[in-house]
């Protein structure tokens, strides 16, 4: 009897350990699917206990690798939650529909470092793709989540960076489950990765997201998979070279609703800041220019007709464009570049409006210079 109690008492201090272990390493989450199911558990036959939506918080009990029924070789990882409804619903879910709240802290902190630069461009996915915490594909440890094809974002910068040196250690960024990617999984996307075998840099976009897309405000995209959503207004005034950013100058964008597909289109049409850029069939440089020209397009509310109000010559530009100033007072800043290779200043550009309401440009001087040897 003396022996029993013993036991007894030892395996409640063993519990009672247990529980604290497991309440230091529990954590807590965001669901990221659009839906999931919490189920009694990782068994293809459970029970389906409840249903829970995209920005769902969830607690994080515990963890385990579940081997995958139609293929022995690969593992995919399940997270049991604490939901937070009114039974507390405990169960299993797939950990590639949560989101760690470490994980979201970081894309917050993405977001606040542009908390000030306004949307420079509108994008929308081709297909499924990864929101990635750094603008690197070389391996699946900074991916946030997996957006829905058709899902649009605000573009606040890009960057190009060297592409990664094997081809054999990258992925599409067409996104396969998280974590269920295995080494040399990436093969399906060599034949894209060989038609354009010259290039040795990618394009990256740096985006802001609605909270209907994803739960990560912010985030890095692999360009390959975005499409710029020029506004309806401006995109058939497009002379020979690409829009690559704009701005409104008039205030008077239309709010883009949550997960609203039709990025492109707006409400009324006005004045525009666009930079653009001449297309080129010779491979990018990491520190290649923005933009190679500004364009303001001025809009004449009587006669319901855009106008050229500033063309510029030729120059080396880089983002942010950033419009401040209220009414017909405003002015608008960009970085140019006079001296390839030189350092970039702040130039502004003022606006005003002459004695018939035509939008004027007053620009800055730039000597453009020649390559720094």
């Amino acid at each position: 009897m003396r022996f029993s109690k013993t036991i007894v008492v030892f395996a409640a201090v063993l519990l009672s350990v247990g529980c604290q272990t497991l309440a230091k390493r529990s954590s807590t989450g965001v669901i990221v699917a659009r839906r999931a199911q919490i189920r009694s558990s990782t068994a293809v036959v459970a029970a389906d206990l409840l249903q829970v939506n995209r920005g769902d918080a969830v607690d994080i009990l515990d963890s385990t690798d579940v081997t995958d029924p139609s293929d022995n070789s690969r593992k995919e990882r399940w997270l049991r939650v604490k939901a937070h409804d009114t039974d507390t619903t405990e169960g299993w879910i797939e950990a590639r529909n949560v989101m760690l709240d470490d994980v979201l802290a970081q894309s917050k902190k993405l977001e606040a470092e542009d908390k000030d630069i306004p949307s420079q461009a509108t994008g929308q996915l081709r297909a499924s793709s990864n929101l990635r915490l750094s603008p690197d594909r070389g391996g699946n440890e900074n991916i946030m989540m997996r957006l829905d094809s058709g899902s649009s974002f605000d573009i606040i910068s890009w960057k190009r960076v060297p592409k990664p040196k094997s081809s054999e250690a990258i992925e599409t960024d067409v996104a396969p489950k998280a974590g269920s990617a295995q080494p040399g999984s990436a093969k399906s996307g060599q034949q894209d990765d060989d038609e354009e075998s010259e290039e040795t840099n990618e394009l990256w976009y740096k985006v802001r997201l609605t909270t209907a897309t994803s739960p990560a405000p912010a985030g890095w995209i692999y360009g390959k998979q975005v499409e710029l959503a020029v506004p309806s207004d401006i995109i058939f005034y497009r002379t020979g070279r690409e829009f690559v950013a704009w701005q409104r100058l008039d205030g008077e964008s239309k709010d883009r609703a949550a997960g609203d597909k039709d990025v492109g289109r707006d409400a009324k049409p006005g004045s525009w800041l666009i930079l653009e850029k001449s297309s080129s069939n010779q491979p990018h440089g990491v520190d290649e220019p923005d933009f190679d020209r500004v364009y303001v397009l001025g809009y004449d509310k009587r006669n319901q007709e855009h106008y050229t109000a500033y063309r510029s010559p030729d120059l080396r530009g880089y983002l942010p464009a950033q419009v401040e100033g209220q009414g017909d007072n405003k002015s608008f800043t960009v970085r140019i570049q006079e001296e390839e290779g030189g350092p970039t200043k702040e130039v502004r550009y003022s606006l005003y409006k002459d004695t018939r309401g035509v939008l004027k440009v007053n620009a800055p001087t730039i000597q453009q210079g020649r390559r720094r040897r």
